[in-house]
């Protein structure tokens, strides 16, 4: 038997959204799902999705850290025509895919400025019969409102459309009702997968022994980071190890060219490198952000790590989660508000005074547990047909 499944994917910021969801669109296309994405961002090179069929949509990005902003490829603000095009194209695609399973990434507990073809598209799939299923997939972690009637707005559309909301972290450290008051009003919804984290590779590293690792994510708001880190080198114990900076794509190029210029002997700076997970298992340090996908690859190595959450207008999610795995010995965590080199090489000294992190650590299974429950999904609409 197949299933189709139809999966709305919009990155806006940083590269982490876009991972997460190809990490799930692979192991859904792994056990037997004919997966498509709904493909609404900028292309991004490391992120592929090779396995599956991406289709894009008129691209949207954002003005630096302003979400009120959409922007389209050219940089333009978008317009009502620009608007009517993606939504026609959406909803087009959604009548040739004929999808058993309706996967949407984050909305609505955020990508509110695409209401208005989210909107339609639900509205659309509502009166399909038979009807597919649909789900929200959406981590752990919320960045909090602050918006009087936002959580009854998000229940209510949860509670018109969607079937189920996949939750991709686990309750025993971090429960959704933590960052989400009205999460009792949906608990009949909500489906734990735990932490979503790429298929293991068990090959020993052939390269990295002993190395600190320094890496920022997509890069977009890494240089301070990645700067102080440089800065921090000569106060260390690791000093004379291999320190390789990893910037991520979208680091600024002049954060870029003064980490280069900064850059000496045993220093290496690139911008990705594919087996990160691996090298992680036998570094000596890893110094990064505290985004989701990053410190889920922490965890599985079991690696020493200093991290600095991304803490900027509002954004509480990093902090929150790295607070709760500091508590248990799994991270060090330097706040970004204190962050100097002189506060970072005090971290990384608390953080080697640490055993590596062998203790309790969350379900991470959370890819293959998400193709699990939408291929049941997919099976109950398939015998309802």
């Amino acid at each position: 038997m197949s299933a189709r499944v139809l999966f709305y994917v919009q990155h806006l910021l940083g590269v982490g959204h876009l991972r997460r969801a190809e990490i799930i669109a692979e192991a859904m296309a792994a056990s037997g799902l004919d997966v498509t994405i709904a493909f609404g961002g900028v292309a991004v090179p490391e992120v592929p999705f090779r396995a599956v069929r991406v289709a894009p949509l008129p691209a949207a990005t954002i003005a630096n850290e302003d979400f009120s902003r959409l922007l389209d490829e050219a940089g333009t603000p978008v317009d009502e025509a620009w608007r009517e095009t993606r939504r026609a194209a959406l909803l087009d695609l959604c009548r040739q895919t004929r999808p058993d399973v309706v996967l949407i990434e984050l909305f609505p507990f955020g990508r509110r400025q695409f209401r208005f073809e989210l909107l339609p598209l639900l509205e659309a799939v509502e009166s399909t019969r038979p009807k597919p299923f649909v789900a929200c997939s959406v981590r752990d972690v919320l960045v909090a409102s602050r918006r009087p009637g936002r959580d009854d707005e998000i229940v209510t559309t949860l509670r018109r459309f969607f079937d189920a909301v996949f939750v991709h972290g686990d309750p025993a450290f971090i429960p959704f009702e933590a960052t989400f008051a009205a999460a009792d009003r949906i608990a009949d919804l909500i489906r734990y997968t735990g932490y979503i984290v790429a298929p293991a590779d068990d090959a020993p590293a052939a390269e990295g022994h002993g190395e600190v690792l320094v890496s920022a994510g997509g890069g977009a708001v890494g240089g301070p980071l990645l700067l102080a880190a440089m800065a921090a080198r000569p106060m260390t114990a690791l000093s004379d190890r291999v320190w390789r900076f990893l910037t991520g794509p979208n680091l600024p190029p002049t954060d870029l060219r003064t980490l280069a210029a900064a850059a000496g002997a045993r220093t290496i700076v690139e911008r990705f490198r594919p087996d990160f997970p691996q090298r992680l298992r036998v570094a000596a340090l890893s110094i990064s952000q505290a985004g989701y996908n990053t410190t889920m690859d922490i965890l599985r190595a079991g690696a020493r790590a200093v991290v600095i959450p991304y803490e900027t207008a509002g954004e509480t999610e990093q902090r929150l989660r790295a607070d709760v795995l500091g508590r248990k010995g799994l991270l060090t965590v330097l706040p970004a508000g204190e962050l100097s080199p002189e506060a970072l090489a005090a971290a990384i000294a608390a953080a080697l005074s640490k055993p590596n992190a062998n203790a309790v650590t969350p379900a991470l299974s959370g890819a293959a547990r998400t193709a699990a429950i939408v291929w049941a999904f997919a099976e109950q609409k398939q015998r309802a047909g």
